[in-house]
């Protein structure tokens, strides 16, 4: 393999590395956020859509359209070394050519498929991650809104006892609302 298919078979292995570590059931979402969140990240983050784009065009302009036309060029090729006999081992060589080139199509072509995973993937982790700590802040505000209101319809209640306790004032409110 020449250096810059090596470079992207090294692309793709971190990703699939990287995509099934995002995949632990173990590491909650709070603890991504939580590493997502270090300053480094923030520097980064800046310049993340710039990398991004800029390892899909290259991902798809220097290996994609190259990995085609080698195909192109030695499936050509090959159908020139079957009908020819002059060099026996010709097409063997062609078929090992066309091979290595398929190849590298499908390696550029996971490569760019696992890329637009990881993005994803960060995205949602991080998305469930903020929606999990609004659905913790909001439970606990739910708790203190209920403790609240059943502290205030106690203190009603004993507010309608200690009022009405008295017999009187319970007669003169029954009379008014008869009359």
């Amino acid at each position: 393999m020449t250096l810059q298919w090596t470079a992207v078979a090294t692309f793709l292995y971190a990703e699939i590395g990287l995509i099934l570590i995002f995949c632990l059931p173990f590491i909650p979402p709070q603890r991504w956020r939580k590493i997502f969140s270090f300053h480094v990240w923030g520097k980064i983050a800046t310049f993340w859509n710039k990398v991004f784009l800029t390892i899909i065009v290259l991902l798809i302009v220097l290996f994609l359209v190259d990995a085609v036309r080698e195909i192109r060029k030695y499936s050509y090729a090959h159908a020139i070394e079957k009908s020819s006999i002059s060099r026996p081992s010709a097409y063997e060589h062609t078929q090992m050519k066309l091979f290595r080139s398929q190849r590298n199509l499908y390696i550029s072509g996971f490569s760019l498929f696992f890329w637009l995973v990881l993005r994803r993937l960060v995205t949602l982790i991080t998305q469930l991650a903020k929606e999990l700590s609004t659905k913790g802040a909001l439970k606990t505000q739910t708790e203190n809104t209920n403790m609240a209101a059943r502290k205030f319809m106690e203190e009603n209640e004993k507010l309608k006892r200690g009022h009405y306790g008295s017999g009187n004032d319970m007669n003169v409110k029954t009379k008014e609302i008869k009359l």
